[in-house]
């Protein structure tokens, strides 16, 4: 099985990046902050269920791409 790759571009300073586990509970099991303009490439994993996102970021994947933003402009 060929795992889903995303690419995320953090748009201001201080994104947060958590990784989601897998299994009967979710846990967080790693976390990243990106500052304006830092890419990190992320991989959906046997581990990796799900990622959120916290803060302006634009998120590219073989779906096509999506902007998040942030909760406190809204």
């Amino acid at each position: 099985m060929e795992s889903e790759f995303l690419i995320i571009k953090a748009e201001e300073n201080g994104v947060q990046v958590i990784g989601l586990t897998r299994g009967e509970s979710t846990k967080f099991h790693h976390s990243e902050k990106l500052d304006a303009g830092e890419l990190l490439i992320v991989q959906f994993t046997e581990h990796t269920s799900a990622i959120k996102i916290k803060g302006k970021a634009t998120v590219q994947s073989r779906h096509g791409e999506i902007e998040s933003f942030n909760s406190s402009e809204y």
